[in-house]
């Protein structure tokens, strides 16, 4: 029998709320990525991407995972591919967000960077389901698996079209929060289509991988360094609108100087003659 709450709702809960902070610090970084050009712009996306993509959706993973549980074994991780799924997280998340940024937030756009970044978030949990050892085979009903990947599309597509969109604090507590039941939704949908047999009575122990509680230190440590060090980064940064004015006044100085050009040139061609 498998378990996807052996912790109560503790998992759950603490997932969703660290799938809506990485979100929230991605929607900043995508917010100021908007107002921001050349190096600066691509610099900003790629915060957003490891924002959204490493806590939004792996973090939140690997957190409700800790509640996971097959009666009769005990659950080990391979580090390796558990760290791949990361990494592929982050990448997927960050294409779509160049996607969008080079094509702009047009159907087609949203449709092709939502498709990329949905199967390639479905493909990273399921490479994490791989990382999860229980010394059993583990199968899965395949309609539900098809549904799962639907659901990442749709979250994935949400929030592209929302990571233009957030301009000020309601509109980004609705993206985040959205966001946050999208991703926690495909993960639990992808859960549910796991399907194990355990022999009664005995209890198994996978030679491959580390422990949960191995896990666990490394990746709360890891998450809250990262987390502080992009919530620094955020918070010293000009803000969206901040950026934008700076940007507004640069247009306004160049308008400045030109008409003062224009102005000028009557004068110095009388001069000349």
């Amino acid at each position: 029998m498998i378990d996807h709450f052996a912790l109560g709702w503790v998992t759950p809960i603490i997932s969703f709320l660290l799938s809506c902070a990485g979100c929230a610090v991605g929607l900043t970084c995508t917010a100021r990525a908007r107002v921001s050009h050349g190096i600066a712009s691509t610099g900003w996306l790629a915060l957003g991407a490891v924002s959204i993509g490493g806590t939004g959706i792996w973090v939140m993973h690997f957190v409700a995972m800790l509640g996971f549980h097959v009666r009769g074994t005990e659950t080990r991780f391979d580090v390796p591919l558990t760290i791949a799924s990361g990494l592929l997280a982050i990448a997927v998340v960050g294409l779509g967000l160049f996607i969008v940024r080079a094509a702009g937030v047009g159907a087609f756009a949203l449709l092709g960077g939502g498709i990329v970044t949905g199967l390639g978030i479905s493909a990273m949990h399921y490479l994490g389901m791989r990382a999860v050892h229980v010394g059993v085979e583990i199968t899965y009903d395949l309609p539900t698996v098809v549904l799962s990947v639907v659901v990442g599309i749709v979250a994935a597509t949400a929030g592209l079209w929302l990571s233009p969109k957030v301009h000020n604090f309601a509109g980004g507590a609705g993206a985040v929060l959205i966001m946050g039941v999208a991703v926690s939704g495909m993960h639990y949908t992808g859960m549910a289509a796991m399907r194990a047999e355990v022999v009664t009575g005995t209890v198994i122990i996978p030679d491959a991988g580390v422990s949960v509680a191995a896990l666990l230190g490394p990746l709360i440590i890891g998450v809250t360094i990262s987390t502080i060090l992009l919530l620094l980064v955020v918070g010293l940064a000009p803000s969206a609108a901040e950026l934008e004015a700076q940007e507004k006044f640069r247009g306004w100085q160049g308008r400045q100087e030109e008409i003062e050009r224009e102005a000028a040139e009557p004068r110095r061609r009388s001069q000349l003659l």
